[in-house]
């Protein structure tokens, strides 16, 4: 299977510092004011939301052809709520708005591919249930 790449720099301390996180036809800066306040520019909950919502989108797609259905239109939005607690901040919720477009498609069977999808789409499997082996490494750069 495929591996993608993506990319994040931070400068400076937390609170004035700034970075930049990057991956194919995407650039943008973010602060701490983008992520937890109203500042300007993108933050990772962002990113985290687009990729839900572009998985949940194709997995849905992919329900629905098996179906013997053609999609004309599969639009999701993905709300990515960031709080804390006493272990610091954490993403605790997504939710997911999708509006579907399919010829021959009624209420029922949505429901049913929906939640499906919610379940099996694989960056949902990942935030769900931990599928992925996360590794990291660091390094000191001199």
């Amino acid at each position: 299977m495929k591996t993608s790449n993506a990319q994040a720099q931070w400068k400076g301390k937390i609170n004035d510092g700034k970075g930049t996180m990057k991956f194919t036809g995407f650039e943008g800066g973010y602060t701490f004011g983008s992520r937890f306040e109203s500042g300007g520019g993108t933050n990772p909950e962002e990113l985290v939301g687009a990729a839900h919502a572009g998985c949940y989108s194709m997995y849905l797609s992919l329900l629905l052809t098996e179906e013997g259905l053609n999609p004309e239109s599969i639009d999701t939005t993905a709300k990515v709520t960031i709080g804390k607690d006493d272990s610091g901040p954490h993403i605790t919720e997504i939710k997911l708005d999708c509006k579907v477009k399919c010829h021959g498609l009624d209420e029922s069977k949505l429901s049913k591919l929906a939640a499906i999808t919610k379940e099996k789409c694989p960056v949902s499997r990942l935030y769900a249930g931990g599928t992925a082996k996360i590794l990291a490494e660091a390094k000191l750069v001199k």
